[in-house]
């Protein structure tokens, strides 16, 4: 029993730390049912000019569009909020009205709390490493992020590239940095996919 179960831990490691491909997400373009909520909700805390596609790929790394999905540590809905961060986003956006686990008001309130990330790592990055640390903070906390900042500074590293986070995140979130460091890549991919 031994001999199988540890080739069996190391495919399920292997799996769980390699990046996923996007190939196979273009079925998501099909998958219309939210796409109001995301063009709304992008429009009304984002602006015009900016590409709702950014936040369906996230919804879909985040719950494969799944209104009901739930992860273990109790992130809930489309966009896998914690009912803490929903309350806070509530208490803060006037136009946040409904449930966590309404669709509309979880993608409402996942765009909200984006556009609070995007807005703190504006200093001295390019639009796209913005969107970088906004996803890497929505998934590995603000806190964390700082503190790899610091950490790429002690190595030499560009603490306002994505790219320093890569290799100083480790050294703050250990084997969950790689969590972090795929779901960032993982978006992109997606949202190429669904375009």
């Amino acid at each position: 029993m031994n001999a199988l179960v540890t080739p069996m831990i190391l495919f399920l490691l292997m799996l769980c730390c390699t990046p996923v491909s996007a190939q196979g997400f273009e079925k998501y373009r099909d998958h219309t049912d939210y796409d109001e909520h995301f063009r709304k909700y992008t429009k009304r805390f984002f602006g015009v000019g900016f590409d709702w596609h950014y936040f369906k790929a996230q919804a879909i790394a985040e719950s494969n569009l799944n209104p009901n999905a739930q992860s273990a540590v109790g992130a809930q809905g489309l966009m896998q909020l914690m009912p803490r961060t929903f309350v806070e986003v509530t208490n803060k956006s006037e136009y946040i009205e409904g449930t966590l686990l309404e669709p509309r008001w979880n993608i409402a309130a996942g765009i909200w709390y984006n556009k609070h990330q995007f807005d703190y790592w504006q200093k001295g990055r390019s639009f796209e490493e913005r969107l970088k640390f906004m996803y890497g903070s929505y998934n590995t906390g603000r806190v964390n992020l700082r503190k790899a900042q610091r950490e790429a500074i002690n190595q030499g590293l560009n603490p306002r590239k994505w790219q320093s986070m890569k290799k100083a995140l480790p050294a703050i979130t250990g084997k969950h940095s790689r969590e972090t460091i795929n779901y960032v890549e993982r978006i992109f991919e997606i949202k190429e996919a669904i375009r």
